[in-house]
């Protein structure tokens, strides 16, 4: 494999797509905000869709299905205590970003084996499973992933292991992102 894109879900990377070459084949997390970012992807550069479960989002366990807002008005508010740290304050039942890591770096070395030649790939899935991805590829401890910015709809892109470019969204321009910070079409 030559180029890894990852694509943070959003509703507007098929906008993207008209800027790469080449793209070989498009994999996806299989939940639905990044399956339908990705089909776009794919029927826009016209390569074949894989998705693959090991690329789904962490596990935030008892948080799932909550607002911010309401785990940050719990006790202690734990919101603000897994920011901080997100190694020693996981969410409870939630899966270590450890775990994310590990299951994150197996699949991206399983799509690079599967493109010897030098292929290009785009990879949709999310902010957390690219987090942990950048850490391990830049050697940097998992307690600090969220210091990485990835906005919705950006494009980080390597040549396995060097970073390349982080949060790209120039190809955003012209598109509004309203306040749940998911790309839309401006009017």
């Amino acid at each position: 494999m030559r180029r890894l894109l990852l694509a943070r879900h959003g509703q507007s990377v098929s906008n993207a797509v008209r800027r790469f070459r080449r793209i070989a084949a498009v994999y996806s997390s299989p939940l639905q905000r990044a399956r339908h970012t990705a089909e776009l992807a794919a029927a826009a550069v016209q390569a074949p869709l894989r998705k693959v479960d090991e690329l789904r989002e962490l596990s935030l366990g008892e948080w799932e299905g909550c607002t911010v807002e309401e785990v940050q008005a719990r006790p202690g508010n734990p919101y603000a205590c897994w920011v901080r740290d997100p190694v020693g304050a996981l969410p409870p039942g939630g899966e270590p970003l450890a775990d994310v890591q590990r299951r994150v770096v197996r699949a991206l070395a399983e799509v690079e084996g599967a493109h010897p030649n030098g292929d290009d790939v785009l990879v949709v899935c999310h902010g957390g499973v690219i987090s942990a991805y950048l850490a391990y590829c830049l050697g940097l401890p998992l307690s600090s992933i969220w210091r990485l910015t990835l906005s919705n709809g950006s494009i980080t892109e390597l040549a396995p292991p060097r970073l390349l470019s982080m949060n790209d969204t120039a190809h955003l321009s012209g598109v509004a992102v309203p306040p749940s910070g998911f790309p839309t079409l401006s009017p």
